[in-house]
């Protein structure tokens, strides 16, 4: 499933109603850490994948 600039843009649209132009910046910011720290952990969980396994 892809979007299209035409769904983005409808999207975009609705957060700006729904937010408000004020509070965009903040928003956006956080989905940027956000997405910071879901790689970091995804980058941690395949560094750890290396490692042999534990025995029980």
């Amino acid at each position: 499933m892809s979007l299209g600039p035409t769904e983005l843009i409808v999207i975009l649209l609705i957060v700006l109603v729904l937010f408000g132009g004020a509070k965009l910046p903040s928003l956006a910011r956080s989905l940027g850490q956000a997405q910071r720290e879901f790689k970091k952990g995804m980058d941690e969980k395949h560094d750890g994948e290396d490692e042999q396994p534990r025995a029980k």
